[in-house]
């Protein structure tokens, strides 16, 4: 339960503090038993100069192997416990679960100094809707080119009940952000009201040429998981309140998206393209660009600095310290 200062009503929180001190103590056990400590406090989850896919140390012994596929097992629960902040990095390291190297072990202390440090983290659920400006959502009449297309709603779904919930997401990514397979890198936040719901943070299956290209693979994503997310509520009798808000940084995709006399210059692009055209036309979803600055997806693209790093975690977390 948790309040906002002088505001009595109670909301639901999520704190993974037990968790991650647990877990913190296991390393520092297992480490002590070679005489090792954990680095210095960090303070960002991962060094901003390190990339692991060029990381050129030892392999790991097979023994070593299985005890970095566990310790990256426990920091997957942990960001499904609310630790998002370490999310990119968790990511980032699980691409090397096969072949891990020396430096990506170290990597993964390095995230645990970075949590000693900021052991208290509590992430709040709060029921109160964001308010939009209409005018950030033009409205187009999209029959001539997707006929009647309308949300499919479960016909078994049992009778909504209780205030309508309203949905909105976060959308971004990192084009070409892995400096050896150049694949971009898909993050996205779904709040119900002013909870945190959904968080994704996943390389792309594809290489994509151009940031518009990456950023149209991730709203596909988005659109689907925003789909599954409002069947859920629905299957659960819980009202769903107009389209999803779908919030972009990339002007040119939000206006390919919004605008049906728009035209797409690249082909490859065509699936997703259409995909996301026909959610916005469905009105299962409406987009609006919104400042890379304010855009929370951004944290779960690539690591952060620091500050900007805080910034973010400040407006999703709470008792970051």
């Amino acid at each position: 339960e948790w309040r906002f200062g002088d505001d009595v009503k109670p909301r639901w929180s999520l704190s993974s503090s037990q968790y991650v001190k647990e877990a913190i103590k296991n390393v520092e056990a297992e480490l002590a038993k070679s005489n090792l400590r954990l680095p210095g406090k960090a303070s960002t989850p991962m060094p901003l100069n390190y990339r692991p896919e060029l990381d050129t140390s030892p392999l790991l012994t097979d023994e070593a192997v299985n005890y970095y596929q566990s310790q990256i097992s426990i920091l997957h629960w942990a960001v499904e416990l609310g630790r998002i902040d370490i999310y990119i990095d968790t990511a980032l390291l699980s691409q090397h679960l096969v072949h891990p190297r020396q430096g990506h072990l170290e990597a993964i202390y390095y995230i645990y100094s970075y949590l000693k440090k900021h052991e208290r983290c509590t992430m709040v659920f709060d029921d109160a809707p964001v308010i939009f400006g209409e005018a950030d959502f033009p409205v187009f009449e999209w029959t001539d080119f997707y006929g009647d297309v309308k949300e499919s709603i479960p016909p078994n779904a049992p009778e909504p009940r209780g205030n309508p919930v309203q949905t909105t997401a976060f959308v971004d990514a990192n084009h070409a952000g892995n400096q050896v397979t150049r694949r971009s890198h898909t993050g996205i936040l779904i709040y119900c009201n002013s909870a945190p719901i959904v968080w994704y943070s996943k390389a792309q299956a594809t290489v994509e040429t151009s940031t518009f290209g990456s950023e149209f693979v991730a709203l596909r994503i988005a659109v689907e998981l925003i789909e599954a997310l409002r069947y859920k509520l629905r299957m659960l009798g819980v009202p769903v309140e107009g389209p999803t808000n779908v919030l972009c940084d990339n002007k040119s995709v939000v206006t390919n998206s919004t605008e049906p006399s728009s035209v797409l210059k690249k082909k490859h692009n065509s699936i997703c393209y259409h995909r996301v055209r026909e959610a916005v036309a469905a009105q299962v979803i409406r987009i609006a660009h919104i400042p890379t600055g304010q855009n929370l997806a951004d944290m779960f693209t690539k690591p952060l600095g620091g500050c900007k790093l805080h910034e973010f975690c400040k407006k999703i977390l709470y008792q970051m310290g």
